[in-house]
C-alpha cells in the first residue's frame, strides 16, 4: 500500500529494505559503566522485530570522564565497549534491520556532577540557559584530543559490526556549538568565520573516513536552523542558509547521508516538540537541505502517519522518514503500515512523558517512560505474556484509559473482558483532555483503543450504569474499578453560586461563553488550557494561583508551550493569589506573599483545582467480591501514563 516507504534504499554502501528511520533517542537504560546492557538490546531489537530498516542508537559517549550525558548511557570510549556493541548489532540486524552508532559530547549541555564535577568543555563560555552548568573552554590541546576520540569512537563502532556511525552535529550539544556563532565566540582558527567554525566537524569527519574507509556509512545530524528567534535571539546562531552551506560542505568530504533536524536546548521544542506542534511542521528543512545536494536526506517532523510519511516520500522531500518518539510508542509502527493496519498503530501523543522522564532520570527513582506503551523500555521486565485467561470474564468499570488499556491486556491473555462505561463514548478523561486547543491529538489514543476493542473483540457496554446484581450475572474472576475521578471543590463561601462554573462544565460544552470577563482558579495544566480555550472566543481572561508561579510542577516543556500562546491572547497572570471567598460578582483573594486581601470582580469564575478520586460503588464492590482492582484516577489521580500503567499492570498481575 505504501510502496514509497516501503522501497528498499542506500546510504552509502549500506542497503536498507525500506526507507524507515528510527533516529536517536535516549533511553536511560546502559549499564553504569557505559556498557550495553540486555535491556538496550531488548529495547533495540523490538524495533527492528517491528520492521524499522534503519535504527540509530543514542547518543553514545566518546569521553567516559568529561562526555557523558546521564549515568545510563552507552559509551564508545573504549575497546572494552566493543562486545556489547557486537551483541548489539548482531541482536537487531537479525531482523535485517541496520544499526547506526551516534557517536557525541554533550559540551555546554552536560551536566558537571555526572562529569567528575569538572567544568563542561565547549568552544566559548556561554552557558546553557537550560541546564546553567560551569563551562570549560577548550583549548587547542583539547579540541585536537576530542578530535581523536571522535575518530577512535567510530572505529570502535565499525569493530562492533555496526552497519555505520552517525556524528551529532545537531541540537545545541559540542560539535553545533562549534559551528554556531552563537555558541562559538573563538577568534582562533576554531571560531570567526564559517570555514573556521567548520574546522572541528570537518577534522572530525575527514579523520573518521581515513580510518575507517570509503565503504563505511558515515551520517552527521545537524540543527539546519537553531530557531533562536523564538527566544528572543533573532540575530544568533544558524539559520537555514547556513545549515545548507554545512550540509553541501559535507557532501564535499564524503560524508554519505545528512540527517536534518533542529534546535538546541535554548528551543528544545523546535528539536522534541510537544503536542502544539503540527505533523510536518518543518519538513521544509530537510527539504530544502536535499534541493541542494545529492546524498540522501532523512527527514524528521512529528512524523506519525504512514500515509504522510509515503506521501513526503513521493514527493521527494526527503529520501529517508526520520521519527523516534513514533517508534517509542509502537514499535510494530512498520510492520503495522506494511500490512495494512495502519488503524491499529498507537500514535505518540508528543505529550513529552519521554522527554520529561529522560531529563529527570538521574534525580529522581525509576527511569525512562512513555505514557502510551508501558513496556518501552521495560521489554525485559515485560517479557513475554502467558495467555492462561482460560476465558474467565472480568468486568471493568469505565472506559478510560485505565480500564482500556486493562481490557487490551487481558484480552491478550486470554480473559474476557466486560466494559460497563455510563456514557456513550470511550475515553473518559480523554474525551475532556483533547477540547482545548493544539490538543487533537489526544484523541489519537481513543482511536486506538476503538481499534483495539474491534480487533480483540471486547465487549463494551455504553450508556449502560453498572450494578452489584450486574456484575454478580457475569461471575466474574475479578472486577476492576476504573470509574475516574471528579473536580475538586473547595469548601469556599460563595462557590454555589450560578456564575462559578467547573473546568469539566466548559469542556462539556455546558455553557457557551463569550465576551465575559472571567477567573480562572488554578494554573495546572487544566488551568492553562481552559484560560487557552476562553481567551480564543473573545473572553477577558484572568488566571490566579496559589502558588508563587504559574504552572507549578508542570514540564517545562509543555509549560514554555501553553504560556507563548495565552500570552499571545492577553491573558492576565495572577500568581500567589488564594481564593477564600466569592461574592456578588467579585473574587476575593489573599496574596500570600504579604497577607492582603484584594477583590476583582468577574462575571464567571472557572475552578480548575484539580480531582479527586471517584469512590461512587467502590467499597460496596469491594465488600461483594474477593478480587477486586482499582485503576487510574479511581485509584489515585494522576496523568495518561498513570492511568495506562495502572490497567496494564493490573491485568498482568490477575
Amino acid at each position: 500500500m505504501y510502496n514509497n516507504l516501503f522501497s528498499s534504499g542506500k546510504i552509502g554502501t549500506m542497503k536498507s529494505k525500506n526507507r524507515i528511520v528510527m533516529t536517536a533517542m535516549g533511553n536511560y537504560l546502559a549499564n553504569t559503566d557505559g556498557t550495553v546492557s540486555e535491556e538496550d538490546i531488548a529495547f533495540y531489537t523490538a524495533r527492528a522485530k517491528g520492521g524499522v530498516g534503519i535504527i540509530v542508537t543514542e547518543a553514545t559517549c566518546v569521553d567516559d570522564k568529561r562526555g557523558r550525558g546521564n549515568t545510563h548511557q552507552i559509551s564508545v570510549a573504549d575497546d572494552k565497549f566493543i562486545p556489547g556493541l557486537k551483541k548489539l548489532a548482531e541482536s537487531v540486524q537479525q531482523y535485517d534491520s541496520k544499526l547506526i552508532a551516534q557517536i557525541y559530547h554533550p559540551g555546554r549541555q552536560g551536566v558537571s556532577v555526572i562529569n567528575q564535577n569538572q567544568g563542561m568543555l565547549a568552544p566559548s563560555d556561554v552557558e546553557c540557559e537550560v541546564v546553567h552548568q560551569p563551562i570549560e573552554v577548550m583549548s587547542l590541546q583539547q579540541i585536537e584530543e576530542m578530535v581523536e576520540k571522535f575518530i577512535d569512537a567510530a572505529e570502535r563502532v565499525k569493530k562492533a559490526g555496526l552497519d555505520g556511525v552517525e556524528v551529532h552535529g545537531a541540537h545545541g550539544y559540542l560539535i553545533n556549538e562549534f559551528l554556531s556563532p552563537y555558541t562559538n565566540r573563538r577568534n582562533d582558527e576554531y571560531g570567526g568565520s564559517f570555514e573556521n567554525r567548520m574546522r572541528f566537524l570537518e577534522e572530525i569527519v575527514m579523520g573518521i573516513r581515513e580510518r575507517c574507509g570509503e565503504d563505511f556509512p558515515l551520517i552527521v545530524r545537524l540543527s539546519v536552523d537553531e530557531f533562536l528567534e523564538t527566544v528572543g535571539k533573532a540575530d544568533s546562531g544558524l539559520k537555514l542558509a547556513e545549515g545548507i552551506k554545512i550540509a553541501q560542505r559535507m557532501e564535499e568530504l564524503g560524508v554519505d547521508a545528512i540527517d536534518v533536524s533542529s534546535g538546541i536546548y535554548e528551543t528544545m521544542n523546535t528539536a522534541w516538540e510537544p503536542t502544539s506542534f503540527e505533523e510536518g511542521w518543518k519538513i521544509n528543512l530537510a527539504e530544502s537541505v536535499k534541493k541542494k545536494i545529492e546524498i540522501p536526506v532523512i527527514g524528521v517532523s512529528v512524523i506519525r502517519n504512514p500515509e504522510y510519511a509515503d506521501q513526503l516520500l513521493k514527493d521527494e522531500k526527503v529520501n529517508f522518514i526520520g521519527s523516534a518518539r513514533q517508534h517509542l510508542a509502537d514499535p510494530e509502527w512498520s510492520n503495522k503500515a506494511q500490512s495494512n493496519r495502519e488503524n491499529e498503530i498507537r500514535k505518540c501523543i508528543s505529550c513529552l512523558r519521554c522527554m520529561e522522564t529522560l531529563i529527570s532520570a538521574d534525580q529522581r527513582p525509576g527511569g525512562f517512560e512513555c505514557a502510551v506503551n508501558i513496556k518501552a523500555a521495560a521489554e525485559v521486565e515485560y517479557a513475554g505474556l502467558s495467555e492462561d485467561g482460560k476465558d474467565e470474564n472480568v468486568v471493568i468499570i469505565g472506559a478510560g484509559p485505565s480500564g482500556l488499556e486493562a481490557a487490551r491486556v487481558l484480552a491478550e491473555n486470554n480473559y474476557k473482558p466486560i466494559i460497563f462505561e455510563k456514557e456513550d463514548r470511550i475515553g473518559g478523561q480523554l474525551q475532556l483532555a483533547k477540547r482545548p486547543p493544539k490538543k487533537d491529538k489526544i484523541a489519537w489514543l481513543i482511536d486506538y483503543y476503538q481499534e483495539q476493542l474491534k480487533t480483540l473483540d471486547i465487549d463494551l457496554r455504553l450508556n449502560t450504569k453498572v450494578s452489584i446484581a450486574s456484575i454478580k450475572e457475569i461471575n466474574p474472576a475479578a472486577v476492576f474499578v476504573a470509574q475516574g475521578s471528579k473536580p475538586i471543590i473547595p469548601d469556599i463561601e460563595g462557590l454555589n453560586s450560578g456564575n462559578v462554573l467547573s473546568s469539566e462544565d466548559i469542556l462539556k460544552d455546558k455553557v457557551e461563553l463569550r465576551n465575559k470577563k472571567i477567573a480562572v482558579i488554578g494554573s495546572g495544566m487544566t488551568g492553562i488550557e481552559i484560560s487557552h480555550l476562553l481567551a480564543e472566543k473573545d473572553n477577558n481572561l484572568s488566571l490566579f494561583e496559589m502558588e508563587s508561579e504559574i504552572g507549578p510542577d508542570l514540564y517545562f516543556q509543555n509549560l514554555i508551550d501553553h504560556m507563548k500562546f495565552i500570552g499571545e491572547l492577553g491573558v492576565d497572570l495572577y500568581p500567589e493569589h488564594k481564593l477564600i471567598e466569592v461574592r456578588d460578582g467579585k473574587a476575593v483573594f489573599e496574596l500570600m506573599d504579604s497577607d492582603q486581601i484584594k477583590e476583582y470582580d468577574f462575571d464567571y469564575l472557572i475552578l480548575a483545582l484539580g480531582r479527586r478520586e471517584n469512590d461512587e460503588l467502590t467499597a460496596k464492590i469491594k465488600s461483594e467480591f474477593s478480587n477486586v482492582k482499582t485503576l487510574g484516577d479511581a485509584n489515585k489521580v494522576g496523568r495518561i501514563r498513570n492511568a495506562v500503567e495502572s490497567g496494564f499492570k493490573a491485568a498482568r498481575s490477575i
